[in-house]
């Protein structure tokens, strides 16, 4: 699903408004709907709902919904902000609205009233196509509806925050929940804009989709549809050959944990096979917790200090427990130079490069990083202001380094070499757990052994990974979850896309 900035969304309303032969008065109404659908799923009809709408069509959306829930028998209060000329689709809807009830205006702060506890305030000021700094009435009335201790329902996005790139002034709503029209925006997916927006939920609104198709956009959103029609067949005649050898280079003393989870996701994750080379003192360990692995046992105990044999295997990993001692910096430099494919690089191995930074030439084109934030940082050689700046930093490292950079977190960020972004839609808070990257390692490498695409192994591996965390959640509860759940739950996402 793409992304679209404000004014591509207004674009892609005229022309549903064009194909349906609708006003837009019509899609504000359905519009309205959607979000009352949603809300009343959600709400209890009990409580006094305070609607506050601004000028234009946001506003315009906000008396709408009221008319609804009026009709609905909600208990509705509804403001209008009356300090200039409303939008035509506004005023209708502010007409329509005062035939079924009392709509206070305000014009000044002195028509500001104050706000009881214990209602339910839906914030219908400003839409996404604000493009300006909230000040005077506005901004107080943000302040006020900030000040207060009610859950707060944003209409499309919270007011006062933009659509397509941060918004530096002070006055934006505080919402528990953004219900957004058909599509996400982009600034849903940075974190530091959590405290505005709640928890967000999509809406569909009935919006043509096939009007989208000549919208460039740089950023997409990865949803369970794209996935369906990514997923493979394993066909009936066919051997552990067919599903890909995987070689994984993990492991230090100490931090055996690591390889024994990326080893479990590779097979898990429908690999043939996997071989891991591991230093001597892990042997037992890998033995025991994994007989299905193959194991290439290093001379040294402790650390890796060889690159074994790359022959026959259809994708490399490296990086997992591997520690950062000089011989196995010196591991990963031979394994640079020497390989071709693309390679799976993550934890140790992404904080090596980033003390060796001339080493990143030598990276395979469209390998794969799986940095977390900080890893982000110390290959960037930055420490970042904000999630904003840490994406275009991303960005800018694909693109010169010619491969994925899959940035771990909420909504992960998928960063190909192009500079197009896919943001992820599966996962949970209760995956920030340790060893959840390495389980992540082992889905994307057995996916890139098994002929998916970097493209697609990266894209499709932080879904699959996401999506066993969502039915690890669903069991354990995000509190009590470990990276083990993650991997035992792997098998609902391939009963349910296979």
């Amino acid at each position: 699903m793409k992304i679209l900035t404000a004014a591509q969304i207004h674009q892609l309303d005229l022309y549903t408004q064009e194909e349906e032969n609708i006003t837009s008065l019509t899609l504000m109404e359905r519009a309205a709907e959607a979000f009352v659908v949603w809300f009343t799923k959600h709400t209890t009809i009990q409580k006094e709902v305070w609607v506050f709408c601004g000028r234009g069509n946001n506003g315009g959306d906000g008396l709408a919904i009221s008319c609804l829930l009026i009709n609905r028998g909600y208990k509705v209060k509804p403001f209008i902000v009356k300090s200039g000329k409303l939008t035509e689709d506004c005023q209708a809807n502010l007409t329509r609205l005062e035939k079924l009830t009392e709509v206070t205006s305000i014009v000044t702060e002195a028509d500001l009233i104050k706000i009881p506890a214990d209602i339910l305030i839906i914030d219908a000021l400003l839409g996404s196509g604000l493009n300006r700094p909230v000040v005077d009435l506005y901004a107080t009335i943000i302040d006020r509806i900030n000040a207060s201790e009610n859950i707060v329902y944003a209409v499309d996005v919270p007011s006062g925050l933009y659509s397509d790139y941060p918004a530096k002034h002070a006055a934006i709503i505080t919402a528990d929940h953004t219900i957004t029209f058909q599509m996400p925006k982009l600034m849903l997916f940075l974190s530091d804009h959590e405290a505005f927006t709640g928890q967000w939920h999509i809406v569909n609104i009935g919006l043509k989709m096939e009007g989208t198709a000549d919208l460039l956009s740089d950023y997409y959103y990865t949803d369970a549809a794209e996935i369906q029609k990514m997923i493979r067949k394993r066909p009936v005649f066919s051997h552990k050959g067919t599903f890909g050898k995987v070689l994984l280079i993990a492991g230090s003393k100490g931090m055996m944990g690591a390889a024994t989870l990326a080893a479990r996701s590779i097979l898990r994750s429908g690999a043939g096979l996997v071989c891991v080379h591991i230093p001597g003192s892990g042997v037992d360990i890998l033995q025991t917790l994994i007989p299905e692995a193959i194991l290439s046992i290093d001379p040294n105990k402790e650390v890796v200090t060889q690159l074994p044999d790359l022959d026959g295997y259809s994708a490399v990993g490296i990086g997992v427990g591997l520690g950062e001692h000089p011989y196995s910096a010196d591991v990963l430099e031979e394994l640079l130079v020497s390989s071709v494919e693309p390679l799976v690089i993550d934890a140790s191995a992404l904080n090596i490069l980033s003390t060796h930074p001339h080493w990143v030439t030598h990276i395979p084109p469209n390998s794969i990083l799986t940095p977390h934030p900080r890893e982000l940082e110390r290959l960037a050689g930055v420490q970042f202001k904000n999630s904003w700046e840490r994406l275009h930093k991303a960005i800018e490292l694909a693109k010169k380094m010619q491969v994925i950079i899959v940035v771990k977190g909420a909504y992960s960020a998928v960063v190909m070499p192009t500079g197009v972004v896919h943001f992820n839609s599966t996962g949970n808070s209760g995956m920030a757990t340790a060893g959840s990257g390495d389980v992540l390692t082992g889905v994307i490498t057995s996916l890139l052994a098994q002929g998916y695409s970097p493209e697609e192994a990266a894209k499709l591996g932080v879904f699959a990974h996401g999506y066993a965390g969502d039915a690890a959640a669903a069991k354990y509860s995000k509190a009590a979850m470990i990276a083990s759940d993650v991997i035992e739950s792997l098998p609902e996402f391939f009963l349910d896309f296979e």
